[in-house]
C-alpha cells in the first residue's frame, strides 16, 4: 500500500474541463506530496471553463499516448461538460480508463466524467453518483446512482460536483493508500 507522499496521479483532461475540477485535485494532491501529472490529448496546454466563461490554461506534463499506466497509481478525470464529451470519443483516452481499471488501480470522476467510465464498460451493478444532468446516462448504463457527495465502489469514486471537491481529494488519497483492488477485467 503506497503512502500518498509516494504516489504518482495522473490527471487526463482536454479544453472544457470545469477549472476547479482539475486545479482542485492537482493542487491538493501535490499538496498531500503525490507526484501529479497532467495528460493532454496532444500533450498541448488546455483551458478550462469557470462558471460560465473560459478559465485558465493548464500546462500538460505529457501526452495522452506517452503515458505508461504502470508509472501511476490513479487516475483523475474532471469533469465539465465539454472535457468528457470531447474524451469519451477519445480510443485512446477510453483503453487508458480501461488499463487503470484492469490493473486495480484508483479511478476518480466527478461531475459528467463519469461518461468516461460509461464508454469504458465500467458502471454496470457499481454504486455511483455524477452531475445532476447526466443521472439518467448512468442509470442507463445500469450504474445504481446515488445523490451523495462522494461515493466510493471497489477503487472506483465519483462525486457530483465542485462543491463536493473536498470528499473526494479525500477519498482519493484513503483509496490510493489501500493499495490495489482485485477486480473482474473490463
Amino acid at each position: 500500500m503506497p503512502q500518498i507522499t509516494d504516489s504518482k496521479i495522473l490527471i487526463l483532461a482536454t479544453n472544457g474541463f470545469e477549472q476547479s475540477e482539475l486545479d482542485v485535485p492537482r493542487d491538493d494532491l501535490t499538496g498531500h506530496g503525490a507526484t501529479v501529472h497532467v495528460a493532454t490529448p496532444g500533450g498541448d496546454a488546455i483551458t478550462g471553463w469557470k462558471i460560465s466563461d473560459w478559465g485558465s490554461p493548464v500546462a500538460a506534463d505529457l501526452a495522452l499516448a506517452e503515458v505508461a499506466p504502470d508509472d501511476y497509481d490513479a487516475l483523475v478525470l474532471p469533469g465539465g461538460q465539454i472535457n468528457p464529451d470531447l474524451l469519451r470519443v477519445n480510443d485512446t483516452a477510453i483503453d487508458l480508463v480501461r488499463s487503470f481499471y484492469d490493473a486495480g488501480k484508483t479511478i476518480a470522476a466527478i461531475c459528467h466524467a463519469p461518461w468516461l467510465l460509461i464508454e469504458a464498460g465500467l458502471v454496470d451493478g457499481r454504486a455511483m453518483t455524477s452531475y445532476k444532468s447526466i443521472v439518467t446516462d448512468v442509470r442507463n448504463a445500469g450504474a445504481n446512482w446515488q445523490n451523495a457527495e462522494v461515493v466510493e465502489d471497489e477503487g472506483i469514486i465519483t462525486s457530483r460536483s465542485p462543491d463536493d471537491l473536498p470528499a473526494f481529494v479525500a477519498a482519493i488519497v484513503r483509496d490510493v493508500e489501500g493499495g490495489r483492488h482485485d477486480r473482474k477485467a473490463a
